[in-house]
């Protein structure tokens, strides 16, 4: 009797597809078998590529004379930790009586490139077809629909292609560029760093990555405070407010070598005089603009954006969050983590109300069933197609992390930590079905002869989404600028009051003036980057932008992928070339990053510039999309590595 085998990525998938395929299976070892279907799994990776030595012993050995190195037939073996189960799935794989294979493995790049390893080293039976699933939760209709409408491996060879592309490309650049910098540099840099010796380890992404810390460091370090001093008038009779002076093209101060900036002097002394200058003078309302403004909920969380959230939050690492997400997907909660989109596909979209209905009838929070029961009263669209959060040309491999509306039997036995993840991607979800938050702001221009003075007020008259986001208390509203988008439900009470106060002026009006004083201010060097904001950084090829709007208008390749990000800032920590402060999160480089990062700008300093790997990676995801071959970019990379290699040997 013929039996179709299915491949997972780990045990405990392989348990959730058996599951949803209600067969009774006898499990066996590293397997498990029913009379139609065998499921087995990988345990991570169980193929990898082969060192130089299994070349060629002589490679062993850290020479010039035997760089680079660039196989032209590539060598894979098995991790020996885990050689017992490839060997399971091999022997299964090649039974005669398979007539089927399905490719189960982590729907991405990555778990593309596991199972094609597994397949290709094993040697599967040639008369059976191979399929691959593509899922995005792990829930059992997903699952089922991923099994029916799995399409001929076939489909999936230019995703695999990138895959192998990724895998030679970092470790051509690792082996031969951490070879041989070490030859030239390692002496120096071990004398640097007070060690009797050093191995300087260069990759593709980390080394970019190390670049932008070192780079921020020092800017930060070099940086000089420059004061300069505002003049601020206080206005009115009995209810006061405050507006800050301004230069214009009409003032006698206009292109002066005294100013610092548009509202700032060089010297205190000048400002005084400035104020002097003003005493006496009529102070006449000439604009009182008022306006209306409307706030749309943030998009949906990606991978990133998520991880940069938690950090904020909570304190935690980008690997940390990521894998408090994989658990919330594998626990079926949340849909699949690794992705780069921040919207919904059409047809998600057009089925969602199957996730709010779950969460309506299965989670059983107070806060979260509040929201849902407010959305049902107030009768809140949830016609999401024609919005922004929909738009299936953002959108690759997956969608948003969205929750499924389904796996609460699993939620009361997680961790604090992964409910309160949960409850922020719920959060982000419910906020895009509300309105959006409506302010009120006045804009109020004085003027004093040819001098302007300026003043706004501005307070939330319609929290909207805002209300899913508010503190709970004073307390829980930070007092970092940047901390995340809570804050803006609660205004300034100083706001509050100039808004008042603000919205009896008329144009035309003389008013009061009280007194003036300056107003001591100065230049502020960057922030330094923390782990999540640096994982933002890296999606952004390098920019760290903080306007959300800005930051996906401009999104394109990006430094690494969704999957590797925190793993490469996690190595970085490893061996020694940043460090990560436990509590802030805040990133600083260590004396060992600094000297390797000079190494490499003395040599390869391109190495360090974010365009260059973010154009590698534009380039796998070419080959991904059949916009370019293998050949073609194999012959690239060649050549970068052999061009780089001979100026350096020459120069060494």
């Amino acid at each position: 009797m013929s039996k179709q085998i299915l491949i997972t990525e780990k045990p405990s998938v392989a348990m959730e597809f058996a599951k949803a395929l209600k067969i009774n299976a006898t499990r066996r070892d590293g397997y498990l078998e029913s009379e139609e279907w065998i499921i087995t799994w990988c345990v991570g990776h169980l193929v990898t590529m082969s060192y130089p030595e299994k070349y060629d012993e002589k490679l062993k050995l850290w020479r010039l004379d035997t760089l680079p190195f660039m196989p032209k037939e590539w060598k894979y073996e098995i991790i020996p930790a885990v050689e017992k189960q490839f060997n399971i799935v091999k022997t299964l794989l090649q039974r005669e009586d398979i007539t089927e294979i399905y490719n189960a493995g982590d729907s991405g790049r990555e778990g593309e490139y596991i199972q094609r390893l597994v397949l290709m080293m094993a040697k599967p039976n040639p008369k059976a077809k191979i399929k691959r699933v593509w899922i995005d939760s792990q829930t059992e209709e997903e699952i089922l629909r991923g099994i029916k409408e799995a399409k001929d491996a076939s489909y999936y060879d230019s995703l695999s292609d990138s895959a192998y592309l990724r895998a030679k490309e970092d470790y051509l650049i690792g082996i031969n560029f951490s070879r041989l910098l070490s030859i030239i540099y390692g002496r120096r840099v071990a004398k640097e760093i007070a060690e009797e010796r050093a191995s300087i380890s260069v990759g593709r992404v980390m080394t970019c990555v190390l670049g932008m810390v070192v780079s921020r460091e020092r800017e930060i370090r070099n940086f000089v405070k420059t004061p300069f001093y505002k003049v601020v008038g206080e206005f009115g009779e009995e209810n006061t407010f405050k507006a800050e002076w301004k230069v214009s093209e009409k003032s006698r101060m206009f292109e002066s070598p005294k100013l610092y900036n548009e509202s700032g002097f060089k010297k205190i002394e000048d400002a005084k005089e400035f104020i002097v200058s003003l005493k006496d003078k009529k102070a006449i309302i000439t604009e009182v603009k008022k306006s209306k403004q409307k706030e749309n909920p943030p998009l949906l969380f990606n991978l990133a954006e998520i991880q940069n959230e938690c950090t904020k939050r909570f304190k935690i690492k980008p690997d940390e969050t990521l894998e408090i997400i994989q658990n919330l997907y594998e626990q079926k909660l949340v849909t699949y983590p690794r992705t780069d989109a921040r919207v919904l596909s059409t047809a998600v979209a057009k089925e969602i109300s199957k996730n709010l209905n779950g969460l309506a009838k299965g989670f059983k929070n107070e806060e979260i069933q509040g929201y849902l029961k407010k959305m049902a009263e107030e009768k809140y669209s949830t016609n999401l197609v024609k919005t922004k959060y929909v738009n299936d040309s953002k959108i690759t491999d997956h969608y948003a992390i969205i929750p499924t509306g389904q796996g609460f039997e699993n939620y009361e036995k997680l961790k604090d930590r992964n409910k309160e993840v949960y409850q922020l991607i719920v959060k982000r979800f419910l906020s895009i079905f509300f309105p959006p938050a409506e302010y009120s702001k006045i804009s109020v221009t004085i003027q004093i002869e040819e001098e302007q003075f300026n003043t706004s007020g501005k307070v939330c008259t319609q929290l909207g989404y805002l209300e899913i986001f508010k503190p709970k208390n004073k307390e829980a509203k930070s007092t970092n600028k940047e901390e995340n988008v809570e804050n803006k439900a609660e205004e300034p009470k100083e706001e509050e009051n100039n808004l008042e106060i603000l919205h009896n002026l008329k144009k035309g009006q003389e008013i009061g003036v009280k007194n003036f004083e300056t107003k001591d201010s100065e230049t502020s060097p960057p922030s330094r980057y923390n782990s999540g904001s640096m994982i933002l950084a890296m999606e952004n090829a390098g920019k760290l932008i903080e306007e959300e709007e800005l930051r996906e208008q401009i999104k394109g390749a990006g430094i690494g992928t969704s999957a590797t990000r925190a793993e490469i800032i996690k190595k970085l920590e490893k061996i020694s070339y940043i460090a990560i402060n436990t509590k802030t999160q805040i990133i600083t480089p260590t004396k060992k990053g600094e000297a390797i990062y000079d190494v490499v700008q003395n040599s390869m300093p391109d190495m360090l510039n974010p365009k260059l790997t973010a154009s590698w990676e534009k380039g796998l995801d070419m080959v991904a999309k059949k916009e370019i071959n293998s050949e073609e970019f194999m012959q690239k990379l060649e050549y970068y590595i052999t061009s780089k290699f001979d100026r350096l040997v020459i120069k060494f």
